[in-house]
């Protein structure tokens, strides 16, 4: 059995961040076919800073905890900042990891830079409502909102 810390399982079971953001200023896409999970991260941006950061995220334990942990970490920082982090950043605040479960904070390192690339390249973000695994995050956000 893998054992997680104190705080991966409390932001695993409630996290802070999670949720849509129809009026994203950005959306960026992670996805690791191998392991089922799939990272959505959306920010809004003013004067170059990250002032609101959301998440849906379909995976396991790591994967939603580390993601929540990220939006903690970036909100309120400049793009050149957010960009620096690492998953080192990610993991170091929620403690004990399996090692095996690090590459989820690699996902959502991957999913706010591909927001910010797309932010940057002027690419605006398009809602689907009927994507498949949009409806599927949508209902696990709804249970841990």
């Amino acid at each position: 059995m893998l054992k997680y810390s104190e705080e991966t399982m409390k932001r695993f079971s409630h996290p802070k961040y999670v949720g849509e953001m129809k009026d994203a200023d950005a959306v960026g896409e992670e996805g690791n076919f191998k392991c089922g999970d799939v990272m959505r991260i959306y920010l809004k941006i003013k004067d170059n800073k990250i002032t609101d950061i959301k998440f849906l995220t379909y995976g396991c334990v790591a994967a939603i905890a580390s993601t929540d942990a990220l939006c903690e970490t970036v909100k309120g920082k400049t793009l050149e900042e957010a960009e620096k982090l690492t998953w080192k950043d990610v993991v170091k605040g929620l403690g004990e990891m399996p090692t095996i479960k690090v590459h989820c904070s690699v996902m959502g390192i991957e999913a706010l830079k591909d927001a910010i690339k797309k932010y940057r390249n002027g690419i605006k973000p398009v809602f689907d409502d009927e994507e498949p695994c949009c409806e599927e995050m949508r209902k696990i956000g709804k249970v841990n909102e």
